[in-house]
C-alpha cells in the first residue's frame, strides 16, 4: 500500500510516517517511481509505535524495543528481549522524575494562588 493508504488505514499523518520511517521505526520498500510502499505488517508497526508512544517512550527507544513487542488480543505485549527490561526500567524513572518535578510546580502554584486569594 502507498503512504496515503497507510495514513488513512491507521489515522496517521503522511508527515508522521515519513517522521517515523527518518526514526528507522518504519522501513518501507521504495518502488522504481521512488513512491513508498508499505505492507501489512506496517500498519500493524504504526500501531505499536503508537502504543510505545503513548506509554511515553522516546523513539531512540522505540527502535531498540520495537521488534520486541506483539499483538496479544486488544492490547499489546512486550517479549523478553535483551536490554528490554532495563529500558523500560530507565525510561520508568525518567518519567517517575517528570511527575515529581510538575508535582513540585504544582505545589508551588497552589500555594502562590492560596496566598493570594488569601
Amino acid at each position: 500500500m502507498r503512504i496515503g493508504e497507510l495514513a488513512d488505514r491507521t489515522g496517521v499523518s503522511r508527515r508522521l510516517l515519513r517522521y517515523y520511517e527518518e526514526q528507522g521505526l518504519l522501513r518501507p520498500t521504495r518502488l522504481p517511481n521512488g513512491y513508498r510502499h508499505y505492507s501489512e505488517t506496517d500498519a500493524d508497526k504504526v500501531r505499536h509505535i503508537r502504543a510505545l508512544l503513548a506509554a511515553g517512550l522516546p523513539t531512540a527507544v522505540i527502535a531498540r524495543l520495537l521488534h520486541c513487542v506483539h499483538d496479544d488480543g486488544d492490547r499489546l505485549a512486550p517479549a523478553a528481549c535483551p536490554g528490554m527490561i532495563a529500558h523500560l526500567r530507565r525510561e520508568r524513572a525518567r518519567v517517575a522524575a517528570s511527575i515529581a518535578r510538575l508535582q513540585t510546580s504544582q505545589r508551588t502554584l497552589d500555594a502562590w494562588l492560596t496566598s493570594l486569594n488569601g
